[in-house]
C-alpha cells in the first residue's frame, strides 16, 4: 500500500496574537504524527519551500486571515494558479509557491489554502484571540481526519468555501 505524501505549511508570526494561526495549526498537526504527513512552520512562505512541496502529493498552505469568513475558508488552489507579482525573494504566494515547484522542479501536487479567521493583529503576544482559537479548533476538526485518511477534499457542511 503506498501512502499519500501530505505536506502541510504553516505561516505566520507568532509574535503578532492571531497572525500566529498557521504556524499554531501546524504544530497541531506535527504533534498528531500522523503517518505520511510532514509539517513545516515558518513566518512566511519562501522560495525554499518549493523542494519540499515537489516531495509531496498534496499540500495544505494554512495561515490567518483578518478578513472574510469564520471559522475558516477552504479552497483548493488550480494548478495552472500563478501569481506572477509573488515572484520575488521577499514575498511568495501560494500559487506562487507551487508555481515554482512546477516550473523548475517539474512538481505538481494539489494544493490547498486554508485560511483561519483571526481578530486580532494590531499588537505583540503570543496568544490567540478568543475567537481565533474557535476558528483554529473548527479547522483542526476538519483538517486532521483528513489528512489521517490521506485524502483532502470538501469540508463538512457550514464551513465556508471559496
Amino acid at each position: 500500500m503506498t501512502t499519500t505524501r501530505i505536506l502541510v505549511i504553516g505561516f505566520g508570526n507568532p509574535g503578532r496574537l492571531d497572525d500566529g494561526l498557521g504556524p499554531r495549526l501546524a504544530e497541531a498537526v506535527a504533534a498528531a504524527a500522523l503517518p505520511g504527513v510532514s509539517v513545516i512552520v515558518d513566518y512566511s512562505l519562501q522560495v525554499e519551500h518549493a523542494a519540499a512541496v515537489a516531495e509531496h502529493d498534496l499540500v495544505v498552505l494554512a495561515d490567518a486571515a483578518v478578513a472574510g469568513a469564520a471559522p475558516f475558508t477552504w479552497h483548493e488552489l488550480p494548478p495552472d494558479a500563478v501569481d506572477a507579482a509573488a515572484f520575488s525573494t521577499h514575498v511568495v504566494s501560494p500559487a506562487g509557491l507551487m508555481a515554482l515547484a512546477g516550473e523548475h522542479l517539474g512538481a505538481r501536487p494539489r494544493a490547498f489554502v486554508l485560511a483561519m479567521r483571526g481578530y486580532e493583529f494590531d499588537e505583540f503576544g503570543e496568544r490567540l484571540s478568543p475567537g481565533a482559537a474557535d476558528n483554529l479548533a473548527a479547522a483542526l476538526a476538519f483538517l486532521l481526519p483528513a489528512l489521517a485518511a490521506g485524502r483532502l477534499a470538501e469540508p463538512a457542511d457550514g464551513v465556508v468555501r471559496t
